[in-house]
């Protein structure tokens, strides 16, 4: 898990919360991925941003709720610092953590407002295509490059996308064709022997046009605290996404793409990965997946005054996880389908739709696990209005219906308010409700590996969630200097959590099961902004205390509590940028409600620009070398049969990378 990456712009994250202001959130410290930098986007950029996860198409200046976004420009700069996956980019994001759940493999997962991952939907174009298995390997292997932008709710969002979005929602936003060409092509190449090679093309035609992404990411096992087993997984990745598009007439558009993910991950003893196994040497985990999905989207506008959206996406997953001799193999087919309508009529701000959500599990022939075969089904119904109470009032009610066909009915109410006394302040709260149904593939069940974990009881219940958050923005210029505060805080409460818990005389087996206690997340968020002529300021603090209420009072594991982070940046405009960020991770606990060791994480970076067309960068991360290997060993037991540790620190080490990007 790392924590602070640098990248080739300062303030990473874009936290919009006021009409006039587009503010930056940098890294708060995540466990997984390091900050990075980004431009700060002008004024007039922001008044652009058009929001789709809201339903609405609205821009963000005027939403009730707190929306996050990362931008083209954003993307454009991580796919020169991070360009095989959106991993460290988020995990610049205040209250995301990115948790590495192996070294041995290279998975992670998102943590959102200190709460676990399987909390947190993934969307693509709004499509929740990351359910079940799909949803645990490989899940952020989405390169920059392809992106227009990503947008991030935190909270309940559960009125709008049905179960799972309690933590909140990460939606990527493919990108669209321009109204000029565009061929962007990208190498990159780090000290821990990993390779890019990425391209993307775009150009409308007409009434036609067309996106196409391709890519190529290799790295080669690393074993970075030669203990003999590796830390960096051998990795072969494959990415393919066209997207067709028929704008039929002006108010008309139907969109059509493929995405295609082919990926080989292997891990374990170096001597095996190097081909020499025999004796004692012979452990490696191998993750094989392919992962393919087509969408296909419908746009309708001014139909009776409103517009009207119809999507629909159908996925495959395959996946071949063999540690040692155990594998887990199976099939995922997924679908959904989704029409909405929205209406803006007065005061009044209208969003209603229906949805259906299907998920087909199977093992593969050869699976060694003890999990069984099921079929999910998800038919729901929403409406949201949005009221301008007045100029500076507005509201936002949303509520939701759900009937899942083994767990039963859901009923989702959810109120938001954004108030704005005076130009340069912004008051934002919103309240919401969300469910998580029993689900056998989540970050907690990888972490105890299937090998040890029994089929779901027939007595499980879905977990439930009440949710609150606020936040208030003031943005003001002393003479030539430019100021901004944010402070935020945010509660939610899960009640009958799911857990496993292993079962006495069963060989160490883990059950999945209700919890008679609760989860509680607590947290604040606090940052200040200066930015005068070129040079750019950034110190932040977040304090998030997330535990059972059991008798223990026990920590959920791999959440920091606190995190201090602090970015200075210089750019002389068209020509070069320099970055340099520290991070500080405390009061961390493992699994076993024990603290980790603190740590701090820098990096610095370099950017030159030639011309309008070429951009090198030169990227260092983790200068100092903080890393859990230091500490403490990352696996016990023998050789032959390790037992590896979880994770809650750098694992991989100080990082040098160098990336090319020609834009023509």
């Amino acid at each position: 898990m790392k924590h602070i990456v640098l990248a080739v712009i300062l303030l990473s994250t874009v936290e919009i919360v006021t009409a006039q202001n587009r503010v930056p959130v940098p890294v708060k410290g995540t466990t997984q991925q390091p900050l990075k930098d980004t431009t700060i986007s002008k004024v007039s950029d922001l008044e652009e941003v058009v929001i789709s996860s809201t339903r609405n198409n609205r821009r963000i200046e005027d939403l009730p709720m707190k929306v996050e976004v990362l931008g083209k420009e954003d993307m454009m700069e991580e796919s020169g610092i991070k360009p095989g996956n959106v991993t460290s980019i988020l995990g610049d994001l205040s209250v995301i953590h990115i948790q590495n759940t192996s070294a041995v493999s290279g998975n992670n997962a998102i943590r959102m407002q200190g709460l676990d991952g399987k909390y947190t939907q993934l969307l693509r174009d709004g499509v929740p295509v990351y359910e079940g298995l799909s949803g645990n390997f490989g899940v952020l292997s989405i390169p920059p490059l392809d992106l227009k932008q990503v947008e991030i709710i935190k909270g309940s969002v559960s009125t709008l996308y049905g179960g799972g979005a309690i933590a909140g929602i990460i939606n990527f936003i493919a990108k669209t064709p321009g109204s000029k060409p565009e061929l962007t092509v990208l190498v990159n190449r780090s000290t821990l022997k990993e390779t890019n090679v990425n391209a993307y093309y775009a150009e409308k035609y007409g009434k036609t046009g067309m996106t196409l992404f391709a890519g190529v990411t290799t790295q080669n096992a690393t074993d970075v605290n030669k203990d003999g087993f590796s830390d960096v997984p051998r990795l072969r990745q494959y990415l393919l996404h066209p997207r067709f598009f028929w704008y039929i007439n002006p108010q008309t558009t139907f969109v059509a793409g493929y995405t295609g993910t082919i990926e080989k991950r292997e891990g374990g003893d170096m001597q095996v990965l190097d081909h020499a196994a025999g004796g004692i040497h012979q452990y490696t985990e191998v993750n094989n997946s392919e992962r393919h999905s087509a969408e296909l989207q419908f746009t309708r506008k001014n139909l009776a005054g409103g517009t009207l959206s119809v999507k629909g996406a159908g996925s495959f997953f395959h996946l071949e996880n063999n540690v040692e001799t155990f594998a887990l193999l199976g099939n995922q087919t997924s679908t959904y389908a989704e029409a909405s309508y929205h209406k803006t009529a007065g005061r009044h701000d209208w969003v209603a739709g229906i949805n259906n959500t299907g998920e087909i599990y199977h093992r593969a022939k050869g699976d060694s696990t003890l999990l069984g075969n099921y079929q999910y089904n998800t038919v729901g119904a929403f409406v949201q209005d949005g009221l301008r109470i007045t100029d500076q009032l507005m509201a936002e009610a949303g509520l939701r219906a759900d009937h899942h066909n083994k767990f039963g009915w859901y009923i989702l109410p959810r109120l938001a308010f954004v108030y704005k006394p005076v130009s340069d302040l912004s008051i934002r709260l919103s309240a919401g409700t969300g469910y998580k149904s029993p689900a056998v593939f989540t970050t907690q069940t990888q972490t105890i590996g299937y090998r040890y974990l029994l089929p779901l009881s027939a007595g499980i219940r879905s977990e439930r969630s009440q949710g609150i958050n606020f936040d208030g923005n003031y943005h003001t210029i002393f003479g030539e200097i430019e100021m901004t505060l944010n402070q935020a805080f945010y509660y939610t409460h899960i009640k009958d959590p799911i857990l496993p818990v292993r079962q006495p005389g069963n060989q160490g087996m883990y059950l999945l099961q209700n919890m008679p206690y609760a989860v509680n997340s607590l947290g604040t968020d606090t940052y200040l902004r200066f930015e005068l002529d070129h040079l750019e300021l950034y110190l932040g603090y977040n304090h998030t205390v997330s535990r059972y209420n059991d008798p223990a009072r026990t920590n959920i594991a791999f959440a920091p509590q606190d995190k201090f982070a602090g970015t200075l940046a210089y750019s002389i405009e068209g020509k070069w940028r320099f970055g340099i960020e520290n991070s500080r991770v405390g009061h961390q606990y493992d699994d076993n409600n024990q603290q980790t060791p603190n740590y701090w994480f820098w990096a610095a970076m370099i950017s030159r620009q030639f011309g309008e067309h070429v951009t090198l960068v030169l990227n260092g991360e983790n200068l100092f070398d903080a890393r859990q290997g230091k500490h403490t060993p990352l696996y016990t037991g023998t050789i032959t049969h390790p037992e590896f540790a979880q994770l809650w620190g750098p694992v991989d080490g100080r990082i040098i990378n160098m990336s090319l990007k020609v834009n023509l």
